[in-house]
């Protein structure tokens, strides 16, 4: 059974960075496509980040394109959201997810309904 734990989600003030982390029991990190997601009070979820299975392809959302970065660690089974430059408008529940489809190797998916697995959430909050 696949789990996902995300982590490093905490309070920061606008301009501030944070370093989220999703580390994934009974599954391996390498063979899947990752995604990022996000979900403010009364708002729907919304992508946030992606990355391929090989690694070489990571696709972002216009609103935080240039600030924040998806990452992997095939040893640490783990992927990670660098997010710089935060704003208020950031503060939302953070959640990974796992593709377990096999798709092409340079693939990374937006769609939510390509997602097989999530984690429980990591709140960021940021104050202006």
């Amino acid at each position: 059974q696949v789990q996902l734990v995300e982590s490093g989600g905490g309070l920061v003030q606008a301009g501030g960075s944070l370093r989220l982390s999703c580390t994934v029991s009974g599954g391996t990190v390498s063979s899947y496509a990752m995604g990022w997601f996000r979900q403010a009070p009364g708002k729907e979820r919304e992508f946030v980040a992606a990355v391929s299975r090989g690694g070489g392809t990571t696709i972002y959302a216009d609103s935080v394109k240039g600030r924040f970065t998806i990452s992997r660690d095939n040893a640490k089974n783990t992927v990670y959201l660098q997010m710089n430059s935060l704003i208020p408008e950031d503060t939302a529940v953070y959640s990974c997810a796992l593709d377990r489809a096999l798709r092409a190797w340079s693939r990374a998916s937006r769609q939510e309904y390509d997602y097989d697995d999530w984690g429980q959430g990591t709140q960021v909050t940021v104050s202006s």
